[in-house]
């Protein structure tokens, strides 16, 4: 059976979708071959090698965020932050779905399955998002840019929410057999939006910098996306039957999908530059002392100048040594009878 607009039929019988065993039949709709199960602490655990797929997405992703938040002034830090954080949210949903944690008997896996779906929708949206961020059409980590991203997230990842709860409980004109609108924001939408972003970071590439190597990054991430979903949903069977059922195309599909993540943070890593003269000096603000037990006669001093101060051994610019909170003068100042004592100890 060929691909058929709006019917999950031939797709769910060559992949073990998160949405497969709630569309289709009353019974959902069941693959021609998966990967093994195995049983751990008395738990039956579904496509054991997916979820540690899973496992490594989410530990990447967190290095990956790790370093965008590292690049103080890089341009569109904030807006591919939003990126980052839903795909590893969508990840660690998946862990639980896929390995059937959740069980797909349960109305629990209907509402988590569409919050997944909705994630996915909102995914792809901050995706579409972040290709016009390079435009600036408005200027990035601004209230209007960031908020812009965020509402846009929401409303898709609502739509997407609506329509696969709407197709799992059953109302508003859609049930599991008629699922074109999740059909619609599960597959096509994803294809659409790495459409643009592809298409609208080669326009800023060739248009806006002077070096064409992001191009490597582009076409790298477009080819492991590529062979990702055509490995998934063309060739999952195949792949399951002559590796005897230990893997599946599942498990390709989310590795190629996690590699071509980590090309899109590639790409944004070498068309942004931080300013490092900004940088550095955010960085020292930290330091910044501003104590006044530190101050002397309504004085400011820098750490050079105590430092210098103190090792003259007098003068007007004495260094103050911390003792119990107070400096040397203000200590040793109260003491009528000077130091030492003329009596001694």
């Amino acid at each position: 059976m060929g691909l058929k607009f709006g019917s999950f039929d031939s797709i769910c019988e060559s992949a073990a979708l998160v949405v497969c065993p709630l569309v289709g039949t009353d019974q959902g709709i069941v693959p021609t071959c998966y990967s093994r199960n195995v049983l751990v602490g008395g738990t039956l655990i579904f496509q054991p090698s997916t979820c540690f797929i899973h496992i490594v997405a989410i530990i990447m992703t967190g290095i990956m965020i790790y370093y965008i938040r590292s690049k103080y002034t890089a341009v569109g830090r904030k807006e591919i932050l939003m990126f980052f954080w839903l795909y590893a949210l969508i990840q660690f949903l998946g862990m639980f779905l896929d390995s059937g944690i959740i069980k797909t008997s349960t109305a629990a896996y209907q509402w988590i399955t569409a919050i997944y779906a909705g994630l996915i929708a909102a995914t792809y949206c901050s995706l579409l998002f972040n290709a016009f961020v390079g435009f600036q059409w408005a200027e990035d980590g601004t209230p209007q840019s960031l908020w812009a991203l965020r509402i846009s997230c929401l409303v898709v990842f609502g739509v997407g929410f609506f329509l696969a709860i709407a197709t799992f409980k059953g109302f508003a004109g859609m049930s599991y057999s008629k699922a074109t609108g999740l059909w619609i924001v599960y597959l096509l939408w994803p294809l659409v939006c790495v459409a643009v972003y592809v298409f609208s970071q080669l326009i800023l590439v060739f248009r806006t910098l002077d070096t064409r190597w992001p191009i490597g990054d582009i076409l790298f991430g477009t080819a492991f996306w590529v062979i990702g979903m055509v490995i998934l949903f063309a060739f999952s069977a195949t792949i399951c039957d002559a590796i005897k059922h230990y893997i599946d195309g599942l498990f390709f599909g989310e590795l190629c999908v996690l590699l071509s993540v980590m090309m899109v943070y590639k790409y944004w890593d070498s068309i942004t530059k931080e300013d490092l003269e900004f940088s550095v000096g955010n960085k020292a603000t930290v330091w910044e002392v501003k104590d006044p037990l530190l101050q002397s006669g309504g004085q400011d001093f820098s750490e050079e100048e105590s430092s210098a101060g103190g090792h003259s051994g007098g003068g007007r610019g004495t260094a103050a040594s911390l003792v119990g909170g107070y400096n040397g003068q203000q200590y040793y100042g109260q003491r009528r009878g000077g130091y030492p004592p003329p009596g001694g100890y």
